[in-house]
């Protein structure tokens, strides 16, 4: 199908019935002139409440499960109220009536179990966005713009990794195939939930952290479509967070591996495994900001027009610094890393950056905070005999450090420019702990103590000349 469309909008684009409203009206305006498939986001702060309610059932709050279900019953009614005609709202409340109880099924299940099984949980966490997609369907429906709800469990086959699953490309080709382009040849718009899909075989998955953009990009790939929107509530990819640098642009466009880059490194930007299905078919990405719609946003394709160098700046705050080191002769430093990074995949950590010393064979990587508990709780299983007999030193663990990044294509062949960034860090009297570049050209990591984190991002920005220019 030429010129189709995918537009995704976020929780914040679907926060409240005016929102969906403005949402609405975007879809329609390019509906009139070619086929645009959605993909919705649960409401603004939906999911956080499911996943409270599902916590508190299994703690046996039953109080608190009965409140939560109160709220989400409510907010969809009230917004449901407010969205529709009275008539027309007859048969949606009753929908939502039925998904909420659907939702309080499960989550009672549950509180009497006093556990939250993966799949149940999969199941439970994406009424958020069934009750969206049911919501946008109507109202674009009573304004005049042919659209239906689709469940993605009936288009995005997964395999069965349940709280992280990853798309079956070719099966989800078919089923979008049979599923979704006879709507679209028909002129009906396709509102589809994100974040969730199922197996082969029915069973409810989800898709893990950034799902709803990622459930985007599927059906872009799966659809051969010729652009993807993604539509949320900042104007585009900024050159570093603007609650930490005043003087922040937004960058016109950056490449599918800088977009990776810096969502890796903390940026609010797409996550890496959304941009995958897009990278092979080339399909490029706008993020846009459906508050201000009229704003182009930033292009994220293969390949961009301007210079190289480095494009933008970010930073993490809750990180940890995990050390290891051999103490005896009996333990390698080769053997040892490959041990800890086996400890680290089993229990599905992210590495962020990872430094060693060959002479001491002492390495040390960085993690998120939450992750922490479970990394070190493995690597002492894994290392427990080491650990035991003195072959290994004691893990070391530093909370207080931040991670600031720094990405752009062919950083690499700017002379000095790792010089240059070392040496505006230490102007502002920050103590650099760690270093990573690798073979990649593309970011320069650098693990700072927590407190210079903010200065150390402004002094690099400001130092790359990343920020608005001055007019002279």
């Amino acid at each position: 199908m030429k010129n189709l469309l995918v537009m995704k909008f976020g929780g914040t684009s679907m926060g409240s019935a005016e929102r969906i409203r403005i949402s609405a009206s975007l879809i329609a305006e390019h509906a009139k002139t070619g086929p645009v498939a959605v993909v919705v986001s649960a409401m603004s702060k939906v999911t956080d409440l499911l996943l409270d309610s599902m916590r508190r059932a299994e703690a046996g709050d039953e109080a608190g499960l009965e409140h939560d279900v109160a709220a989400l019953r409510e907010r969809h009614i009230a917004t449901c109220r407010d969205l529709l005609p009275a008539a027309s709202a007859i048969p949606v409340l009753a929908e939502v009536e039925r998904l909420v109880s659907e939702f309080e099924r499960i989550a009672r299940g549950i509180w009497m179990l006093g556990e939250r099984p993966p799949r149940s949980v999969d199941e439970a966490v994406a009424t958020g966005e069934k009750l969206s997609a049911l919501m946008m369907a109507a109202y674009l429906e009573s304004a005049g713009t042919p659209a239906v709800a689709v469940n993605a469990a009936d288009v995005v086959i997964t395999d069965a990794v349940f709280g992280a699953a990853s798309p079956l490309m070719e099966q989800t080709r078919e089923r979008a195939s049979k599923k979704l382009r006879p709507l679209l040849e028909k002129g009906v718009t396709p509102i589809v939930t994100g974040f969730n899909g199922a197996t082969v075989d029915g069973r409810p998955t989800t898709l893990g952290r950034g799902g709803s953009d990622f459930s985007a990009s599927i059906l872009a790939a799966a659809l051969d479509a010729s652009e993807l929107w993604i539509w949320t509530d900042v104007d585009g990819i900024m050159s570093a967070d603007p609650r930490l640098v005043d003087d922040v642009k937004v960058l016109n466009e950056v490449t599918y591996a800088e977009a990776a880059e810096l969502a890796y490194n903390g940026a609010k930007v797409l996550h890496p495994r959304t941009l995958a299905p897009l990278v092979e078919r080339k399909i490029p990405v706008w993020s846009k900001n459906s508050f201000n719609p009229s704003y182009p946003g930033t292009r994220i394709g293969p390949k961009i027009s301007g210079p190289m160098g480095p494009r933008a700046v970010t930073s993490m705050a809750n990180v940890a610094l995990v050390s290891l080191e051999p103490a005896s002769a009996a333990m390698s430093g080769t053997r040892l890393m490959a041990r800890a990074l086996a400890a680290l995949s089993s229990c599905n950590a992210e590495v962020l950056t990872l430094t060693s010393s060959t002479y001491r064979q002492s390495f040390c990587f960085l993690i998120r905070q939450e992750e922490l508990e479970r990394v070190i709780e493995h690597l002492e299983e894994e290392l427990a005999i080491e650990l035991a007999h003195g072959y290994v030193r004691p893990i070391e663990v530093e909370r207080n450090v931040g991670l600031l990044a720094i990405v752009g294509e062919g950083m690499r062949g700017t002379p000095g420019l790792a010089g240059r960034i070392f040496t505006a860090i230490s102007r502002e009297n920050i103590n650099i702990i760690a270093i990573a570049q690798g073979s990649s050209e593309l970011t320069i990591a650098v693990v700072v103590c927590k407190e210079g984190l903010v200065k150390a991002v402004q002094a690099v920005h400001a130092e790359c000349g990343l920020g608005i220019p001055v007019a002279k």
